[in-house]
């Protein structure tokens, strides 16, 4: 498994993103309206405000590494695009002053869900948000998604008050990146 980071607003990224909302919207409960999705803009996932991944999956006829150039951002020969999430800069959290960066359409495939590609992907947006300076790392999710919910509450999420006005989040999560 790889990770690029790639504009948000280029093709590959748009791909993806289009994707999910669709998902996202087919699978909307009801009762809660309609599912409004926001394609985000390249600003907040650009270094070191943010950034926006794709993860790759390698084919196993392509595994030496060597072969490939994953740090291009185009495209890599012998891979394919399973998922993709992102990570940005948000105001500082109010009450503690925490700087804070929020995970971000954090999506995969059907066929690379339960194989760890989630956990992996939010491993490595802590990773990056860390590098960034992040001391708290929040999102938003809606609870028709309890695998996601179970993913982050595994990663040491913790149920938060709403810290935004998501229309299509009813479920707020934080996790303290100190010490």
């Amino acid at each position: 498994m790889q990770f690029r980071a790639v504009p948000v607003s280029g093709p590959e990224a748009n791909g993806m993103l289009t994707a999910y909302f669709a998902e996202r919207a087919a699978g909307f409960p009801a009762e809660q309206g309609e599912y409004r999705p926001t394609f985000p803009v390249d600003a907040a996932f650009t270094p070191p405000d943010g950034v926006f991944l794709i993860v790759d999956a390698e084919h196993a006829e392509h595994a030496d590494p060597a072969e490939h150039d994953h740090g291009s951002g185009s495209d890599a020969a012998g891979t394919t695009g399973i998922g993709c999430g992102g990570i940005r800069r948000i105001d500082a959290d109010p009450a503690t002053g925490l700087v804070r960066y929020e995970v971000k359409h954090l999506w995969l495939t059907d066929a690379a869900r339960g194989r760890g590609a989630g956990r992996a992907l939010l491993v490595e947006l802590e990773r990056r948000a860390r590098e960034f300076g992040a001391e708290e790392l929040v999102l938003d999710t809606n609870a028709s998604l309890a695998a996601a919910g179970g993913l982050y509450r595994s990663s040491g999420f913790v149920e938060v008050a709403p810290y935004n006005d998501n229309p299509n989040a009813t479920t707020w999560f934080a996790k303290r990146l100190l010490g």
